[in-house]
């Protein structure tokens, strides 16, 4: 089954307050849309995800959304929120998903749960809404300013997103809507005759609106975050050859590492780090060394296993912190470039990894020279 996301983020959020878009500010250090499409990109129900922005935006956009798996090319939105959910459904048109999730770019803290549930409920129906029931009571405001007549809440739900749909029901209900106005998709699709059902939301699931908002969202964030750790080691020792590979880069040298796959000590590192927090066992289990499949393998394709591996555990990578253990070659002069390697592999800001190296003093098989060690620290949040 195909599963786009369809993000749309073209506001202007200007009841924020001054400074950038509602939707690139700051939440618990990554920036609101980044936690967005994280949420979407990382659940493995999901194909794709298109981002609708402002083209005033879109080196904003793109720093948000470095390093992020199945992200779309961005496309650029209309005046209304209407017309920028059309031309973002036009533009997956192309790709003819089954099904859409239509889910505001300011509503960073949805749940993988929610998402799947609105996936579930279109095998039944042709559309679903992501509601919370209307529980307070209601009060009419006189012009005066005091405590009217209490309206009658049964039946009243407050609407969220995502609002998912079948593709081709949604994008002929939006080309039907052209030139009139609608709150939200929902309303595009019942006026086109769409059957849809409400799926039980999340009150966490809010909406960024104001700079309250956003302190209110990152307590709940803080609140809500499980934190896990694992750690890696690897050993390999020096053999024939003129380089190294460490951490994804090819390092030259007077010897070779001796391995069954590339011997990259750092990659093999993180790699159990990142299996060790998910409590996925290690290297050798998933890529078993007795294997011919895998003899010179690139290591980069164990890290982007283990990371896929964690996204569908609902983690995602906080920091890695990786130390490198050798007399020799100098690791210093190439520290960014696996730094960037690294943040390629796993999709995350390179500030979120750090690349350090040592050497043991003239002790031990390092110390001689006979191979590389590397240690490795990662850090995940489940939510």
């Amino acid at each position: 089954m195909n599963v786009a996301a369809l993000i749309v983020a073209a506001g202007r959020g200007s009841r924020a307050g001054p400074g950038a878009p509602k939707q690139y500010r700051q939440l618990a250090g990554e920036p609101v849309l980044r936690r967005t499409l994280m949420a979407f990109s990382s659940h493995p129900q999901i194909s794709s995800v298109l981002t609708v922005i402002h083209e005033d935006d879109r080196e904003a956009f793109e720093i948000a959304a470095a390093g992020l798996p199945k992200l779309l090319p961005a496309c650029t939105g209309g005046a209304t929120r209407q017309a920028s959910v059309r031309a973002g459904l036009e533009t997956l048109s192309a790709a003819a998903p089954d099904h859409v999730l239509i889910h505001d770019g300011a509503r960073p803290l949805v749940s993988a749960q929610l998402i799947s549930e609105c996936i579930s409920a279109l095998s039944v129906h042709e559309g679903a809404l992501a509601a919370i029931a209307v529980t307070d009571t209601l009060r009419r405001a006189t012009p005066e300013g005091r405590a009217g007549e209490t309206l009658d809440r049964s039946g009243l739900w407050r609407a969220q997103t995502p609002q998912a749909f079948r593709f081709k029901a949604i994008l002929e209900a939006h080309r039907q809507a052209s030139g009139q106005d609608y709150t939200d998709d929902v309303a595009v699709a019942s006026a086109a005759g769409v059957e849809v059902a409400i799926v039980e939301g999340d009150e966490d699931n809010i909406k960024i609106t104001s700079a309250e908002d956003l302190k209110r969202a990152e307590r709940i964030l803080t609140s809500t975050l499980d934190v896990r750790t694992g750690t890696g080691f690897d050993v390999h020792r020096f053999g024939p050859g003129d380089h190294v590979w460490l951490c994804g880069v090819k390092v030259p040298h007077e010897q070779g590492l001796v391995g069954h796959s590339d011997a990259d000590a750092g990659l093999h590192a993180i790699t159990d780090a990142v299996l060790g927090a998910i409590g996925a066992g290690d290297i050798g289990q998933h890529f078993p060394p007795s294997d011919p499949k895998w003899k010179g393998a690139s290591s980069d394709i164990f890290l982007a296993h283990a990371v896929e591996l964690a996204r569908e555990a609902g983690a995602q990578i906080s920091n890695i912190d990786l130390t490198l253990i050798c007399e020799r070659p100098k690791i210093g002069p190439h520290v960014l470039a696996m730094r960037q390697r690294i943040a390629e592999i796993i999709g995350a800001d390179m500030a979120r990894i750090s690349v350090k190296a040592t050497t043991t003093e003239g002790l031990g098989f390092t110390g001689r020279g006979e191979g590389i060690a590397a240690q490795a620290l990662a850090t995940l949040l489940f939510r």
